[in-house]
């Protein structure tokens, strides 16, 4: 995978060859005062792949489940460190939900405008109906920083978590439920 080692401030020069809903991210978080470092790299849709990217910011990247219920009538967007290891029952026991799974990727776009591979908080600004609930690991909710992909997974943005939850989030009309996701060692 290739990452381009300069870490850029803000936007795009230009929009020649980016899709219309990554220059949206760039459009909200401008309106909204929200500054940003922008890392761009080809495609990377794992946590994996996105290992080369965290050097070169030099935070990790948050990693992002789109869930449901068993009905696939509640929509969860969850986020976590990339490095945990995740388990349906703990987080169904914490949200009081039975039986979640990773939703499909026809919601994911429906609600989301995201593709598998692309899923961030900030698809949170197309769910104007707001189906999906948001749910943040605590120790993510409680980091200064998060990297995350502007709708696309061909760039990573670095914003200030602050900036995601007093200004983003209040303005895409989403409210955050956190929880305290168990670490691997207390799972056993």
């Amino acid at each position: 995978m290739v990452v381009n080692e300069t870490v850029f401030a803000g936007r795009p020069a230009s929009a020649e060859g980016r899709l219309e809903k990554e220059m949206k991210c760039y459009d909200v978080l401008d309106a909204l005062g929200i500054s940003y470092l922008r890392a761009e790299h080809d495609f990377a849709d794992t946590i994996e792949a996105c290992e080369q990217v965290e050097k070169v910011l030099g935070h990790e990247i948050c990693k992002n489940l789109f869930l449901c219920n068993r009905q696939k009538t509640q929509f969860y967007l969850l986020m976590l460190e990339g490095n945990k290891v995740f388990k349906t029952k703990d987080l169904s026991k914490q949200l009081g939900v039975a039986r979640l799974s990773f939703a499909g990727s026809e919601e994911m776009l429906q609600y989301l405008d995201i593709t598998p591979g692309s899923v961030s908080v900030l698809g949170l600004m197309n769910d104007t109906e707001n189906r999906v609930q948001l749910v943040i690991d605590k120790p993510v909710y409680e980091a200064e920083t998060l990297c995350c992909h502007p709708c696309i997974n061909s760039a990573t943005l670095q914003l200030s978590m602050r900036d995601i939850v007093e200004k983003f989030l209040p303005h895409v009309r989403h409210t955050p439920i956190v929880v305290d996701l168990p670490e691997p060692a207390e799972q056993e």
